[in-house]
């Protein structure tokens, strides 16, 4: 599944890209260098066993270990203290980034209710692509009775594009589904 998405990148993507933005060495093509996952779990300030949740859900989704995310400064009107846990992410590369985004593009967006599409503005100016998320429940991993909560996540693109124009370009031919 993954390694197909990769050969259609080296066999299909590439070609078209270099034809696209008149690049003169395969190396000017833009690539998609990872992928990372990001669950800010706020609730788990008052209870720790939040956390617990929130990686497993994570665990199954990306399909490795996630890191747990700690506060960096006090903040007392959130009752948050330096270095308390307060997020889960995961950084995704090579094989599993590709079988992540396949699975993201072709299973998990279509599943979500009333869904025409993902916003082409949520791009940083510097070719990444910022992706939120209401519910784990879009991923076939997650079962509906065995969540507690439903908790959102992000979803960043980090891309070699120096513009969002090619970063677009790169994502629309990989299968990103953009709003028309």
């Amino acid at each position: 599944m993954a390694a197909r998405m990769k050969d259609r990148f080296l066999n299909e993507i590439t070609p078209a890209l270099m034809q696209k933005f008149n690049y003169t060495t395969v190396m000017q093509v833009p690539k998609i260098e990872k992928v990372v996952i990001n669950m800010g779990v706020g609730e788990a300030v008052s209870n720790s066993k939040v956390l617990d949740s929130a990686v497993e859900d994570l665990q199954k989704i990306a399909g490795q270990k996630p890191v747990i995310t700690r506060a960096k400064k006090s903040i007392a009107g959130f009752k948050l203290r330096e270095n308390m846990p307060i997020g889960v992410k995961v950084t995704l590369r090579g094989q599993r980034m590709y079988q992540f985004l396949d699975k993201l593009f072709n299973v998990s967006l279509p599943r979500v209710r009333d869904f025409r599409g993902v916003s082409s503005k949520a791009f940083d100016g510097r070719g990444n692509y910022t992706l939120g998320l209401k519910e784990q429940l879009i991923f076939p991993e997650i079962e509906y009775d065995q969540i507690d909560k439903v908790r959102g996540m992000d979803i960043v693109i980090v891309t070699t594009a120096n513009t969002d124009e090619e970063a677009r370009e790169l994502l629309t031919q990989l299968g990103m589904p953009f709003v028309k």
